[in-house]
């Protein structure tokens, strides 16, 4: 198997097996077991998970929705119309400026950015990720490709060669015929 990868590292890349980094190394190995390479990395880096990671990018998720924008909205006119009218006759829980509903987006925002910042670095990472495997299924097609046409070329020297051969033996039959007919 090694003799095999070696092989097709300096055919098909012109380079040694030991000076290729170690992802085209790996495509090599894949080619020469003529195994896929491809896989799904979401399901991949979905299984690698944990818990907290994946509560995090449901609540970015939810947090960047119009779900959630429309019914914050929602809720914070509910609680200035509260506030700010209904209870306008009778003692109020939050007064104009609102200071306990400041306070509570404050604190709303100031846990959400986190989490909103560890979901995007996660997905970046898988990004990174995506295109690594990307590079290495295109890297793996294009020497699929190179060592298909070398095998074409092959195919079509020797059919060449077999056609000259033939007009050989043809031209040589025909001497053979003409230099028996009676010359005129």
């Amino acid at each position: 198997m090694d003799h095999d990868v070696t092989k097709l590292a300096e055919r098909l890349l012109q380079s040694g097996y030991d000076d290729l980094p170690q992802r085209e190394q790996r495509v090599l190995r894949r080619i020469a077991k003529r195994a896929a390479i491809s896989q799904n990395i979401n399901e991949t880096y979905r299984d690698s998970m944990t818990f907290g990671q994946r509560v995090a990018d449901r609540v970015a998720s939810f947090g960047g929705s119009w779900t959630f924008i429309i019914s914050f909205l929602v809720l914070l006119v509910g609680w200035v119309c509260l506030n700010a009218l209904l209870l306008s006759r009778t003692e109020v829980f939050d007064p104009y400026p609102f200071v306990f509903l400041n306070l509570i987006l404050s604190m709303l925002a100031a846990l959400q950015a986190p989490v909103i910042m560890m979901s995007q670095n996660r997905q970046s990472i898988k990004d990174r990720l995506a295109a690594t495997h990307d590079y290495e299924v295109n890297l793996k097609a294009e020497l699929e490709i190179m060592d298909l046409h070398e095998k074409l070329d092959q195919v079509r020297n020797f059919q060449l060669t077999q056609i000259m051969q033939g007009q050989d033996e043809q031209l040589t039959e025909i001497r053979r015929i003409l230099s028996k007919l009676p010359a005129t």
